[in-house]
Parts: C-alpha cells; sequence; structure tokens
C-alpha cells in the first residue's frame, strides 16, 4: 500500500515539473515578442508656431517628425493638414501657408512600420496665421520740371523765371524753393514764377536754379539767360560858341574816330543860343555836316543833327553811337 502511494506521488511530482518547465519555455518569448511589437515613439516640430500669410518664403514653416519604431523597422510617416499645401515626404517636410486666411491651421502625421497596422503613431502641432501686412506704399515719384526763361534780358532790368510741372505722384502739394546764380531774388521765391532784378550785371548769365520738393526726393531744374552789354551811345567831344579853326579841329578828331569804327554813326546835338535867330541853329548844324562828308569823307548817311532846346550860350555836342545802340536824346 505505501508502495502504491508512493508511486504516484512521483508521477504526479514528475508531471508537474514537466508543465513547469513547458510554460517556463513558453513565457519567455512570448514577452520578447510583445517587446518588439509596440507602437513606435514619435514627436512633432515646427520651426515657427506664428507666422504671417503673405505671398512668400515668410509662410513657409518646416516641419520635422522624430520617430524610432519599437521593432528598428522603417517607418512609413501620411501627413495630413487642415490647409496651405505640403511639399515633400518623410520625417521632414515644408508646410506653404502662402496667402491663407488669419487663423489656426493644424498639420497631423501617422507614423507606422507597415507590419502591424495597430500599432500607428499619431501627432499634430497647430500654427497661427496673422495678418500679413500691407505692401508699403511706393516712393513717390517726381513730376518733370521745366524752367522756362528768355535767351536773353535786358541789362538794368527785371527777368522773369518760370516753373512748368507734369506728372510725378499725385496728391502732393509741392514747394518751390529758388537759388540765382546772380542778381537778386526780388518776388515770386516760394511760388511756381520768380522775378529777378538784373542790374549791372551786363556781360552775364544768370541762372535760376529751382528745387520741387514734397515728394521726398530731389525734383530739380533750372534756366539760364544772358545780359548782354548793350552799345550805348557816347558823347566824345563838346563845345562852345568857338571860332571856326578850333571847330574844325574838334571836328577832324571827331572824324578820324568814326572813320575807326566803319559801322557807327554820328550824332550831333545843337543847342541855340537864345539870341540867336530862327534859323541860325539849323544853318551851324548843316556846316558841321558839310565839313564832315566834304573835307573828312565821312558818308552823309552817317551823320544825323538833332536841334535841342535853346540855352543861354551855344552848345554842341559831338556823339558816337555804335551799330546797334539807341540815339541819344537832347537835353531837356
Amino acid at each position: 500500500m505505501m508502495l502504491r502511494k508512493s508511486l504516484w506521488f512521483g508521477l504526479a511530482l514528475a508531471t508537474v515539473v514537466a508543465l513547469s518547465m513547458l510554460v517556463s519555455a513558453d513565457a519567455k518569448p512570448q514577452k520578447q515578442k510583445q517587446d518588439r511589437s509596440g507602437p513606435p515613439s514619435l514627436s512633432l516640430a515646427a520651426d515657427s508656431t506664428v507666422i504671417k500669410g503673405c505671398n512668400d518664403e515668410s509662410a513657409r514653416v518646416r516641419l520635422v517628425a522624430t520617430a524610432r519604431s519599437a521593432n528598428g523597422a522603417p517607418l512609413r510617416y501620411r501627413w495630413t493638414t487642415n490647409g496651405g499645401k505640403l511639399r515633400g515626404e518623410g520625417a521632414n517636410t515644408s508646410w506653404d501657408l502662402a496667402g491663407a486666411q488669419p487663423g489656426v491651421y493644424q498639420a497631423f502625421v501617422e507614423v507606422d512600420d507597415g507590419r502591424d497596422l495597430n500599432c500607428v503613431a499619431f501627432s499634430s502641432i497647430s500654427i497661427v496665421v496673422t495678418d500679413c501686412p500691407p505692401p508699403p506704399p511706393p516712393p513717390p515719384v517726381c513730376p518733370n520740371v521745366t524752367v522756362s526763361c528768355p535767351d536773353a534780358a535786358t541789362e538794368n532790368a527785371t527777368t522773369t523765371f518760370t516753373s512748368t510741372l507734369s506728372g510725378g505722384s499725385p496728391g502732393i502739394t509741392p514747394s518751390y524753393h529758388w537759388t540765382v546764380s546772380a542778381g537778386r531774388i526780388i518776388s515770386g521765391q516760394g511760388t511756381p514764377s520768380i522775378t529777378v532784378d538784373t542790374t549791372g550785371l551786363a556781360g552775364q548769365t544768370v541762372r535760376a536754379n529751382l528745387d520741387v520738393g514734397g515728394f521726398g526726393t530731389p525734383c530739380p531744374a533750372s534756366c539760364a539767360t544772358s545780359i548782354p552789354i548793350m552799345n550805348k551811345p557816347r558823347k566824345f567831344d563838346e563845345y562852345y560858341d568857338i571860332s571856326r579853326n578850333d571847330e574844325k579841329a574838334r571836328l577832324d578828331n571827331y572824324a578820324i574816330q568814326l572813320q575807326s569804327e566803319p559801322g557807327s554813326q554820328a550824332y550831333i546835338i545843337v543847342y541855340p543860343s537864345r539870341r540867336a535867330r530862327p534859323n541860325d541853329a539849323q544853318a551851324r548844324a548843316q556846316r558841321i555836316i558839310d565839313y564832315l562828308v566834304n573835307s573828312r569823307g565821312i558818308d552823309t548817311n552817317r551823320v544825323v543833327t538833332t536841334i535841342g532846346q535853346p540855352r543861354e550860350d551855344w552848345l554842341f555836342e559831338l556823339w558816337v553811337v555804335p551799330e546797334g545802340a539807341p540815339p541819344p536824346a537832347p537835353n531837356r
């Protein structure tokens, strides 16, 4: 009886040990299989989370997914967004939000190893899109500025310089600042037209320079006018009621001067004495002409005589008038 019990107990113990070894052998590989089949690890980052929705490179965001599979298998990435355009595949992609309306946009990434579709990792990131600032206004454009003036001006008079504007940026009120190379601005500073005094500027050139302001950049123009030297009559000699021979000597010198200036004219002004008879002044003037023409060879067309107002005593003025110069006027 005791023998039977011992035999049964031995068999039972052997069976338990065998089963225990079988369970232990199957449990270890099962644990290792579970360790290798977990979902991938995943994180998602962007180089900027707030951008402006402008139509340029500033509206692009770089997305970087960092993932690792549990079993070391290659990973697949699937990207989706609720706005904009994705450019690129894999772990790195570019998200183009150019022109997007202001708001919050999300990008989603899904990662798996292609073996166990139940082992999938998900992640998302939000990007805030703000208004794109309006483009800066275009820089002001200068108008076409011209300044007009006479080619030549008269000495000891005034000259006018006038500006004209056309084109340029609209809505701008121009300002005018004038400077002159010579002379003096006597009116019009700050306006489109100025008047310049040219007294004493014979033989010079007056240039008026205009700077039109208000456009953020210089808008210059200029015009120049010359002040020619005016030919003026000049008194060569004068004498009173002298002897005939002295008069001839004066007229000889006068004729020499006229001959040295072929284009000039002789103007003789006779101021008669109040005691002279009515025809005496004309007779004395004719006597001078005859001497210059007949004795000194002066062309009669070059000699002009004028009778001035009577005076206390006789007075004779001998003038040389260059070509183009105005004749002298008798004194009153």
